[in-house]
Formats: structure tokens, C-alpha cells, sequence
């Protein structure tokens, strides 16, 4: 049973939680009420402004597309007074640009052009809106002077600024320096690069605006005469200097610069001065009498038993009426300076196509680049033609030596050719032939020289005139050999010259199957084997010839000594030089041959003295005994056997101490035999004449000793004796 006073306790909590609640309700209905209240006043409010936005609405519309419209005629309006301007500028044009266009754009290059855009924009309009009126007349021949002016400072600017390239620069920009294993390559600087820009900015306006080509027809014209200018420049430079000093080096090449080692003077193309002349001068070095001023006496330095020179009859003549020399030295620099040129055009004609190419548009740049070289081209194409023309009439003349200046000058061409034809790549077929035409032009001639060459080694007639006295070496062989010499310099050349004319038959050159027929890519193995082949010809020529000539003379043991020295000469020559690794190629044996040749001539020489030693023998000898008194007819015999032997010594030794072999170890072999084979004869007749009692004056026959037998055979070849 719950306690009364717990029942209570909680009834009263229960009543005071009621009367809390209720309280609490009838809160919340207050608040609802004004509430209530106030979202009427607020819908009240709210109708109120509504209604006021659209009666302000009604009012302000109209007001704005009013505004509108009149913003709209306002635009209009600037926008006509805009274009009435514009259109009033153009009738203004020509005067305002009037004054600039009468200067020129001299100076002022990037204003004159905005002149010129603004009366070309004139110009259009007046021919798209009003082609009838005189204003377009006006403009139009502004235009036009406008468009003269700038072609004019083209021109001038081209004219003024476009300088020929200096000869040192031009040598830098062709040397080559093998010891650099990167080459510095000399930039060669045609135009200021301030005027460049302004040349490229006005050929740039007349491409695109002046519809006018004229200005291309100016800059090859200009170019090509600086370009013309530059090689002649170069020609004048070797013809001033080349002849003092004989050697040119750039001094530009030479000078130390700061960033970069210092460079040792540079290997010029291929060509040293002197080299086409090597033949001819080479036989001047030795005189009348010898090698060594002696007949005989040669040490044989550089080539053993050279023969004198005997001078052309237009030395001759030059001497007499006191003609000045030095023409080889003016051909050495003629022909030096023609290589320099074809090697200065080339990089002359590259660096052009490179400026060529900033200025000139593209599709008008190769045929452009083809009128520009032309001139300086056929300059050189017509130099060379004359060359080959001047060899010509020299191998006319029967001057085979002439074909030598044709050697470097081809060699050149050819090892140029590919560079020469990538330079000359775009233009027209004529242009490209040019150099083609000429190496076959110099290769016809040089392989007809060549084969006359050889031809009159075999033909040389036997004048007993020109036969040298003293048996030395013939002008026929040492020319035939220093001629040859020179083709060891030009061995490739020389061999594809042969090949060119599609000698390989004439000398029986087999081809190999490797090899094609057309003589431009015949092998280098080809070549070589016909080049041999041809210098074996030439020596096969001469050694007939000199055959022949030996029987001029009438004493068979000269004929001897003349072989003998015109073999051994012709042999050391060959073997001093790499001539005779070129004769081994197709001759094997011709270093034997030629010994024996030289051995049967020794041979031959020795058997003139058995007349000397025949009284030595014991032909016709009496026998006796010792003791017993000879008959007057053995006395006799003996007499005459001293007599014959002193008789024929002295007269051999006076005859032959007038011949000469200049070789020196030859010659003092050949006396050395000699000496040997008297002197035991001698000695040995001596010995079985000792106890014979002959005469009565034995001095009278016993005139010589044996050691005054061996002087005397010792002073043979020896004029100085």
C-alpha cells in the first residue's frame, strides 16, 4: 500500500507540469496570432510595390528605347563622319606624301614604304569607287615614281655597297690546312648586313607589290660584274706577286687570332709554280761539257748521266736579238693563277647563291644564279679553251712538252668537277656542260699529244749534227725521260686521258670484265696499266731510235759507249724515280733487259781494244831457246808487236780521252776492266820478252811500264786528263 504523503507529493508535481504546459500554449497561440498580423501587413506592403514597379515600368521603357534609338543615330553619325574622312584622306594622299616620295626613301627606307602602302591603298579605292576620277591619275603616278625610287635605291644601294672580293680573302677561302682537323671556314661578306635588310625589305616590296621583275635583271647584272671583278682581281694578284715571290700564302691565314691556335700557312689547291715547266728547265741545270762542268765527271746528282741541253731555236733567236726571258715563268703563273681562279669560282659562285637566295624569290632564283655566273663562266671556260688551243698549236709544232700545262689544269678540273657540278645544280643544261666539254677538249688533246709524243721518239731523224761528239747521252733520251718524269706527277690524270680515248686496245691492255667501257669510269687499276703500257711504248720508240742514231758514228766502240750511256741513263732514271714500278706493270723484266743491254754494249766496247792487245798474244811468236840468237824476221816480229801495242795505245787513248760517260761508277768500272785485261796482257808479254834480245835500243819499243799503261787507260772520258 503507497504511502498517502508519496500520492500526494507526486500530484502535485503532475499539476504543476499541467500548469506549465498550458502556460506554454498559450504562448505559442499568441505568437500565432501576430503572425498572423504581421504577414498581412507584409502582403499588404508587397501589393503595394508591385504596383508601383509597373506603373515605373510604364513610365521608364518608352524613355529608354528613346535613348536607344538616339545613341543609334549618334553612332551613324560618327561612323559617316568617320568615313567621310577616310574618303577625304585619299584625295589628300598625294599631296601629304608628296614631299617624301620627291626625296626618296634614302635613309628613311621604313617611312618611304608606309607612303607607298598609303597611295597604294588610294589607288584602290579610287579604281573600286571612282575609276573615272582624275585623283586616280594623280595617285596612280605617284604610285609609279614611288615604285622608280625604289627600284633606283635598289640599284644604288647594289651599286654603292657591292665591292670585289679581295684576293687574300678569296686565297683564305680556298686553302686548305690538313694539319686543322676542323677547317675554319672563311665567311665571305658580300653586303654590310644593315644594307642586306634594306635590299631584302625592297626586292621583298617589289615582289609583292611593284609586279616587277626588272630589279632581278639589275642584281645579276651587278653581281656578275663583282663576281667577274673578284677573279680578275685575283688573276692581277698572282701576275704582282707570284713572280717575286714564287710562293702564295694569305697573310690573313697567317695572322695569330686570339680564338682560335695559330695555323701554319695552308696548302694552296694542288698546284706549285714550276711544276709544268720541270722538263724543260730541269736540263738547263747541267752544262755543255757534263753534269759537272767536265765531261765524264758527274757525280750523277739528282739523275746520273744527263745529257746537255741543246737550245731551241727560239732561244736561240731570243738571245741573239736580245729577247727578254722568263716566259715559263709567266706560264707557270698563268697556269697557277687559272687553277686559283676555278677553285675561286667555285666558292665565289657558292657564296653568291647563298646571298642570292635571301633576296631573289625561290622560283626565280636558279635561272637568276644561271645569268649571274655566266659571264665570269665563260670567262674562264674561254681561258681554258685557249689553253687547250695554245697546247694544240704547240703539239703543231712538234713542242710536246706544251701538253704539261694541260696536266695540272685537268687534274684540277676533275678532282673539282663534283663540287663544280653541285654549285652548278638548277641551271640550265648549257651551263653544266660547259666544264664537261672542256675536260674532254683537254683530255683530246692531251691524249694526242701524247700519242705524237711517242710517235716522234720513234721518228727522230739520225742528224749526224746533233749526235753529241763524246758519245754522252742524247737530247732525245733525256727529253723522252724528264717528259715521262712529269707523267709520274699526273699518273691518274695521264691514264684516264689515254682511257678517254679508248686506247686500250692500241696497246693491248686487256679490260677486265669489272671494268665498263666508257672511258669516264674505266678503273684506276685500268688506267694505271695503260699508262704503263704507254711509257713502255715510249721507251720500245726511243731505244729504236737511239739504235738507229748509233750507226752514225763510224767507230763502233763510240756507237758502244753512246748506247751504253743512253741505257744506263735512261735505267738509273727509271729507277730513281717510281717510273720504273709504272714499267713494271705491264714489263717485268725491264730492269733486267736493260742491264743486259748495258753489259752487251760494255762488251762490245771492250772488244775494240783487241787491236791494242792482239800484238800481246803469242800469235806469230818465235821460239827460241835461251841462249840462241834470233833471226832478224823473229826480231822483227817481236819490233812489230811493241810497235803495233804502243801504237794502238796511244792512239786508242788519245781518242777515246775525248768520250764521255758520265755515270761515275760506270766509268770507273768500265776502266777498272779495262786496265785489268791490258795490263795482265801487258805484263805478261813483258814477262816473255824479258830475256829476249831484240834490239839494240830496247827503250825505243819498250816505251811504256805497266803502271804508265794503267795511268794512261785511267784518263780515258776524262777531257780534263
Amino acid at each position: 500500500m503507497i504511502p498517502t504523503e508519496d500520492a500526494s507529493a507526486r500530484k502535485r508535481k503532475i499539476e504543476e507540469k499541467l500548469k506549465q504546459e498550458q502556460e506554454t500554449l498559450s504562448f505559442i497561440r499568441e505568437n500565432l496570432e501576430k503572425s498572423d498580423q504581421l504577414t498581412k501587413g507584409m502582403v499588404s506592403i508587397l501589393s503595394s510595390f508591385e504596383s508601383r514597379l509597373m506603373q515605373l515600368e510604364n513610365s521608364i521603357i518608352p524613355v529608354h528605347k528613346q535613348t536607344e534609338n538616339l545613341q543609334r543615330l549618334q553612332e551613324n553619325v560618327d561612323k559617316t563622319l568617320s568615313c567621310m574622312d577616310h574618303v577625304i584622306s585619299y584625295y589628300h594622299v598625294a599631296k601629304d606624301t608628296d614631299r617624301i616620295i620627291r626625296e626618296g626613301p634614302t635613309g628613311r627606307l621604313d617611312e618611304y614604304l608606309a607612303c607607298i602602302a598609303k597611295i597604294q591603298k588610294a589607288v584602290e579605292y579610287f579604281q573600286d569607287n571612282n575609276p573615272d576620277s582624275p585623283e586616280l591619275n594623280t595617285v596612280k603616278a605617284r604610285f609609279e615614281k614611288g615604285k622608280e625610287l625604289l627600284e633606283a635605291e635598289f640599284r644604288s644601294l647594289l651599286t654603292r655597297y657591292s665591292k670585289p672580293v679581295p684576293p687574300i680573302l678569296i686565297l683564305d677561302a680556298i686553302s686548305v690546312d690538313e694539319e686543322l682537323e676542323v677547317q675554319e671556314e672563311v665567311v665571305l661578306e658580300h653586303l654590310p648586313e644593315a644594307v642586306l635588310q634594306d635590299i631584302i625589305c625592297i626586292a621583298g616590296w617589289l615582289v609583292e607589290y611593284g609586279r616587277n621583275q626588272d630589279f632581278m635583271n639589275v642584281y645579276f647584272q651587278i653581281r656578275s660584274n663583282q663576281l667577274d671583278r673578284s677573279i680578275k682581281g685575283l688573276k692581277d694578284h698572282f701576275r704582282k706577286n707570284s713572280a717575286s715571290s714564287g710562293i702564295l700564302y694569305s697573310p690573313a691565314v697567317q695572322t695569330k687570332r686570339k680564338d682560335t691556335p695559330t695555323k701554319k700557312a695552308p696548302k694552296r689547291p694542288v698546284y706549285i709554280p714550276g711544276t709544268i715547266r720541270k722538263a724543260q728547265n730541269l736540263l738547263k741545270q747541267y752544262s755543255q761539257h757534263g753534269l759537272d762542268g767536265k765531261k765524264g765527271g758527274s757525280n750523277l746528282t739528282p739523275l746520273e748521266g744527263k745529257a746537255p741541253r741543246v737550245k731551241h731555236h727560239s732561244e736561240a733567236l731570243n738571245e741573239k736579238h736580245g729577247a727578254p726571258t722568263g716566259k715559263d715563268d709567266v706560264l707557270d703563273i698563268e697556269i697557277d693563277s687559272y687553277i686559283h681562279c676555278i677553285s675561286a669560282f667555285v666558292k665565289l659562285a657558292q657564296s653568291e647563291y647563298a646571298l642570292l637566295t635571301e633576296i631573289i624569290p625561290e622560283h626565280h632564283q636558279k635561272k637568276t644564279f644561271d645569268s649571274l655566273i655566266q659571264e665570269a663562266l665563260d670567262n674562264l671556260m674561254l681561258e681554258g679553251d685557249n689553253i687547250v688551243s695554245a697546247a694544240r698549236r704547240a703539239i703543231m709544232r712538234h713542242d710536246y712538252s706544251a701538253v704539261l700545262t694541260i696536266f695540272p689544269i685537268l687534274r684540277h678540273l676533275k678532282m673539282n668537277k663534283s663540287e663544280f657540278d653541285a654549285t652548278l645544280q638548277g641551271t640550265a643544261a648549257s651551263t653544266k656542260n660547259k666544264l664537261p666539254t672542256l675536260i674532254t677538249s683537254m683530255e683530246t688533246i692531251g691524249a694526242k699529244a701524247l700519242e705524237e709524243f711517242a710517235d716522234s721518239i720513234k721518228n727522230d731523224p739520225d742528224k749526224e749534227y746533233n749526235m753529241p761528239k763524246d758519245g754522252t747521252v742524247h737530247e732525245l733520251t733525256s727529253n723522252a725521260i724528264l717528259f715521262l718524269q712529269q707523267l709520274l706527277d699526273f699518273h691518274e690524270t695521264a691514264g684516264a686521258m689515254l682511257a678517254s680515248q679508248v686506247l686500250g686496245d692500241t696497246y693491248n691492255i686487256p679490260l677486265d670484265p669489272r671494268e665498263t667501257s666508257s672511258a669516264s669510269s674505266y678503273t684506276s687499276d685500268f688506267n694505271k696499266r695503260l699508262l704503263s703500257a704507254y711509257i713502255c711504248k715510249v721507251l720500245g720508240n726511243l731505244q729504236l731510235n737511239l739504235l738507229s742514231k748509233s750507226k752514225v758514228y763510224e767507230d763502233s766502240a763510240l756507237s758502244a759507249i753512246f748506247l751504253h750511256n743512253n741505257y744506263n741513263y735512261i735505267l738509273k732514271s727509271l729507277e730513281k724515280s717510281e717510273l720504273i714500278q709504272l714499267v713494271t706493270v705491264t714489263q717485268k723484266r725491264a730492269e733486267t733487259s736493260y742491264r743486259e743491254l748495258i753489259e752487251q754494249q760494255i762488251d762490245t766496247y771492250q772488244r775494240s781494244w783487241l787491236k791494242v792487245t792482239e800484238h800481246l798474244t803469242d800469235r806469230n811468236m818465235p821460239v827460241f831457246q835461251p841462249g840462241t840468237k834470233l833471226k832478224d824476221k823473229e826480231r822483227q816480229v817481236i819490233k812489230d808487236k811493241f810497235k803495233g801495242f804502243n801504237d794502238g795505245l796511244e792512239e786508242l787513248c788519245k781518242i777515246q780521252k775525248g768520250w764521255a760517260i758520265p755515270d761515275k761508277e760506270q766509268r770507273d768500272f768500265i776502266r777498272q776492266a779495262q786496265k785489268k785485261i791490258v795490263s795482265d796482257a801487258y805484263r805478261a808479254f813483258l814477262h816473255r820478252c824479258a830475256n829476249i834480245s831484240f834490239t839494240k835500243n830496247p827503250e825505243k819499243y819498250h816505251k811504256y811500264r805497266p803502271e804508265e799503261v794503267e795511268e794512261m787507260i785511267e784518263k780515258l772520258f776524262d777531257t780534263s786528263a
